[in-house]
């Protein structure tokens, strides 16, 4: 049976500020460990004022103190901004309080603009190609350590974090299958590559100590409420963060609009009609049928869901409804 997650980004809805986001993420994180999602991710983002996550490491150890057997991790860090050292310490500290229980994503992307990359690292002379280098790095620190290794994570040395690659292109499709990690697809916000990226993954994937077989997780939008049409009201909040951050405005989530979308020019209906081929918008029933579609096209091991709605009592709503689905689905 496919696996069920979640992907968080602490949204900050219109009215409310980062402490509302932070707490709704736990209160989430709670419900959903209820509901039998398998993991609750959090994803690092700088400069945005939409998005509470930007300081992970800190946030997935408040929301792993809340709960008790779901996955946390996150999804991810964005490796560039880091020395793979302070990650291993970070993720050790917090495998060595919650084991067995944390994950790491990896990406490449600064998670934000040039000017704020600079503000994190003081120095633009890291490079994003030094990424697949720094994975083994970091890999490297959550081992046991070797006799005579001078420098160790400490915590993180032995833990043996769950490392993933993260992507949205072909590239950590690559990667991922080089080093033999379980591979992300960012395909809820960039769909384009995905059917690619998948075939690549799985035809180059070489084992590993961390993983026999090729494992592909696919970011999944959902919304999920009584009707097809609330759904779509609901649904109209992230669609317009999503095109505001594309007209390069990124701002804290709107309310929902019910005249949303009359206005639209061509490209922006085709990037939103893209969208919706990772998307399932509707009822229990309307969704399982897209996901079930969705599952038999892509062969997923795992889905990770998004949903960001303005009401938290909705967004709760929404993945609650998602869970049925899966039942369903095991059906």
């Amino acid at each position: 049976m496919t696996k069920f997650s979640i992907l968080d980004l602490s949204p900050i809805a219109q009215g409310s500020s980062a402490a509302d986001a932070l707490h709704h993420s736990l209160d989430l994180a709670q419900a959903a460990e209820g509901w039998g999602y398998e993991r609750f991710w959090v994803a690092e983002h700088h400069n945005m004022i939409g998005i509470a996550s930007a300081a992970t490491s800190v946030l997935i150890g408040y929301i792993a103190g809340g709960t008790s057997t779901i996955r946390v991790g996150a999804g991810g860090i964005m490796l560039p901004n880091h020395s793979p050292l302070v990650i291993a310490e970070q993720f050790g500290t917090l495998a060595s309080l919650y084991p067995n229980r944390i994950d790491l994503g990896l990406g490449r992307a600064p998670g934000t603009d040039q000017e704020t990359s600079h503000a994190l690292r003081r120095s633009l002379r890291g490079n994003v190609d030094d990424f697949p280098k720094d994975v083994v790095e970091l890999h490297h620190y959550f081992q046991e350590p070797k006799p005579g290794q001078r420098v160790r994570a400490v915590p993180g040395a032995g833990t043996n974090v769950p490392l993933w690659i993260l992507g949205s292109s072909l590239y950590g499709a690559q990667l991922a299958a080089m080093l033999g990690l379980p591979f992300a697809f960012a395909s809820h916000f960039a769909p384009a590559d995905m059917m690619a990226a998948i075939q690549i993954y799985r035809d180059s994937f070489e084992p590993s100590n961390q993983l026999a077989e090729p494992y592909v997780m696919l970011g999944y939008n959902v919304c999920l409420a009584n009707t097809v049409e609330e759904a779509q009201y609901l649904r109209s909040s992230s669609l317009q963060s999503f095109l505001n951050l594309r007209r390069g405005n990124p701002g804290q989530l709107p309310p929902p609009e019910k005249s949303f979308g009359k206005n639209l020019n061509p490209q922006e209906q085709a990037m939103l009609a893209q969208l919706s081929t990772c998307s399932g918008v509707g009822t229990v029933e309307t969704v399982g049928k897209s996901m079930t579609d969705f599952i038999k096209r892509t062969g997923a091991d795992e889905l990770m869901l998004v949903s960001s709605l303005f009401h938290h009592e909705k967004r709760l709503r929404s993945y609650e409804l998602a869970a049925n689905v899966r039942e369903m689905l095991s059906c």
